[in-house]
């Protein structure tokens, strides 16, 4: 199946979230390249950005699920390679 090559951003304003955030990214794990976060103590949120190779349809629900959560807040980049 063909894949492509996303990074997802992801920002938390809702704390009480992010174990239920590391369960959805747990389950595409094999997907991940790498992931980073910031906290941003000023604003008393969290930016993560994950790095995924994936198929179309597994980039959208990740990040479906994802922006389903609590006070998280997630969009796609893909690129064309």
């Amino acid at each position: 199946m063909e894949t492509r090559v996303a990074v997802i951003g992801i920002i938390i304003e809702n704390r009480e979230s992010v174990a239920a955030l590391n369960e959805i990214l747990s389950e595409y794990a094999d997907y991940i390249i790498g992931r980073m976060g910031v906290p941003y103590h000023k604003r008393d949120i969290n930016i993560i950005s994950v790095a995924i190779d994936a198929p179309q349809n597994d980039i959208n629900a990740l990040s479906g699920k994802i922006g389903r959560l609590d006070g998280v807040y997630a969009k796609a980049a893909y690129s064309n390679v």
